[in-house]
């Protein structure tokens, strides 16, 4: 895989107006000035992994924070743990994952089913065995997810519960409305606060 090079991109504020350029002075005044510099006063900068997966990082901490508090804020009867964190991916430190939060849940034919919710900053399919990414899209810009966990044992971690659907995964989608109505779904316990969530 080729490496990828990252610059800092300077805000428009921050930059400086432009300078009339060498032939547009030949134009304006047909003198040539031969004491002005010829290279750019604006140069890139170049940033390393590091620094690119620490601002990649913030950026999904604050939109998980954000998330979360509008999850706890729909309703009284509905309280998530606040379980922020994220991660970044390997090689290419611009892309990550922040989870969210955690709960325990019965739907369906499934009961006390323990899961978590993530905000990814692109598009992916899951591969629920180590949770990776497969046919990465960065053209989507978030991506929602849910999956049942379990405790391995063996390995004192939390993995994707397989049992649960096949595969583990309760949803996954690019819409954050559709994401916000599953998770106050899997959240709420009374049938009518469920109704009111279907309904908006």
């Amino acid at each position: 895989m080729a490496q990828l090079r990252y610059f800092e991109e300077k805000k428009k504020e921050e930059q400086a107006p432009k300078k009339p350029t060498v032939h547009s002075d030949f134009l304006r005044t047909g003198r040539i000035d031969r004491n002005r510099p010829s290279w750019d006063g604006v140069q890139k900068r170049y940033l390393s992994y590091e620094e690119v997966a620490e601002r990649a990082g913030k950026q999904l901490t604050t939109a998980g924070e954000r998330t979360h508090e509008r999850l706890n804020g729909f309703h009284r009867s509905i309280r998530f743990p606040k379980l922020v964190f994220h991660r970044t991916l390997k090689g290419t430190p611009h892309l990550g994952y922040c989870h969210v939060t955690a709960a325990k849940t019965s739907f369906a034919e499934f009961k006390d089913v323990k899961w978590a919710f993530y905000i990814a900053n692109f598009f992916a399919d899951i591969e629920v065995e180590h949770l990776t990414f497969e046919k990465i899209n960065m053209r989507a810009e978030r991506m929602y997810f849910a999956v049942a966990v379990e405790k391995d044992e063996d390995q004192q971690k939390l993995t994707i519960n397989t049992s649960v659907r096949g595969n583990g995964l309760l949803f996954r989608t690019q819409d954050p409305k559709v994401a916000f109505k599953n998770v106050l779904m899997l959240g709420a316990k009374q049938d009518q606060l469920r109704r009111i969530i279907r309904a908006l």
